[in-house]
């Protein structure tokens, strides 16, 4: 077979993948409307593959299982949370961190049952879960890290310190979603404010990471 006659097969197969990976992130799509605000025992695969108007086989197709649908459609959305995280490198840092509290927050409103999932770890002890979120964790760390100090490499107290509020910051959230009596930028101002504390508290124990000027009282 010569090299035109290699290139033609590889094309219908190269079209194929492409569709393949267009109909599975189109499912995706279906599923994170489905999911958005309806627990993973509400709904069964019957209920999915008719209001997504798709036959039930399609979705075991792609994802073998409802739960192997369901990691992908949180994998997914809590890609588009870390990408918007890591973004605004440009930005000043009060202005990165505000946007990434903001978005954050924004997700798990618009988001109710993925993020509980996400944060209480899946049903029962669920590692794939678990994985997930300490991603999602490790991210958001990284980013303020990275707007605090200019770099992502800290040592484990400052770690540690920006690790706690993370874990804060979910509980809060949670509560939040839950009882959304406060406005999302009232909350979002909370946040900040007790990132600012805990900055504090980072370089009152450890001097080699000093709080930015912007999280000093007398700032």
């Amino acid at each position: 077979m010569n090299i035109s006659q290699q290139r033609a097969d590889a094309r219908p197969r190269a079209r194929g993948t492409e569709r393949s990976a267009a109909r599975r992130a189109e499912l995706i799509a279906i599923g994170r409307r489905l999911f958005a605000d309806t627990s993973y025992d509400a709904l069964s695969m019957d209920d999915i593959a008719r209001q997504a108007h798709v036959a039930k086989g399609l979705i075991y197709y792609y994802f073998q299982s409802k739960r192997g649908y369901y990691l992908a459609i949180i994998q997914d959305s809590v890609a588009d949370l870390v990408t918007t995280a890591a973004r605004g490198t440009e930005l000043p840092q009060v202005d990165r961190v505000h946007r990434t509290i903001e978005g954050y927050l924004r997700y798990a409103e618009q988001n109710q049952a993925a993020y509980r999932t996400i944060v209480s770890g899946g049903v029962g002890f669920d590692a794939e879960v678990h994985a997930i979120r300490d991603g999602v964790r490790e991210a958001i760390v990284v980013t303020i890290a990275e707007g605090a100090y200019g770099r992502s490499d800290i040592g484990q107290l400052a770690r540690m310190g920006l690790l706690s509020w993370v874990c804060g910051v979910e509980g809060a959230t949670l509560d939040w979603i839950g009882r959304p009596e406060l406005p999302r930028e009232t909350m979002r101002d909370l946040l900040v404010k007790s990132l600012g504390g805990t900055l504090r508290a980072i370089e009152e124990l450890d001097p080699a990471y000093p709080a930015p000027a912007p999280a000093r009282r007398d700032g």
